[in-house]
């Protein structure tokens, strides 16, 4: 009986080595890195080179008494409207998270008057790219 077990064992673990882990590729962007969700920011420049993929989310830093984050049409993003949010992720603590779970257009702005100074951001998000094909 125990060595069935023992071989049964040694069967699992052949098993569970040769099968590949999807690997977890979800990741965390701090906004503005280290200048945070601030004015005078460029958010334009911080998003060259960055690709966003479903199931990553970006993290906000900020003073919560003196912005906030909220999502809006393209349309009151470039205008700097928003009288109209589509939703607003600002849950108070100024440590706030917007998770990236659809691919399209997010288009986020500080709602507060700080758009006009800069704090507008616009990420498209992707389809992850298929793993690299196994050895």
């Amino acid at each position: 009986m125990a060595r069935s077990t023992v071989v049964i064992a040694a069967v699992v673990l052949a098993f569970l080595v040769a099968v590949p882990v999807p690997e977890v590729t979800a990741k965390k962007y701090l906004v503005g890195d280290k200048k945070f969700w601030n004015p005078n920011v460029n958010y334009a420049a911080w998003v060259q080179g960055k690709h966003f993929y479903l199931g990553d989310w970006l993290y906000f830093v900020f003073y919560r008494d003196q912005h906030n984050i909220l999502e809006v049409s393209k349309t009151d993003y470039e205008r700097c409207i928003s009288n109209h949010p589509l939703r607003n992720y600002t849950r108070g603590a100024g440590r706030d998270i917007v998770p990236l779970n659809e691919t399209r257009a997010y288009y986020l702005l500080d709602g507060r008057g700080g758009c006009f100074h800069g704090m507008k951001l616009s990420v498209t998000v992707e389809t992850p790219p298929p793993p690299p094909p196994l050895m």
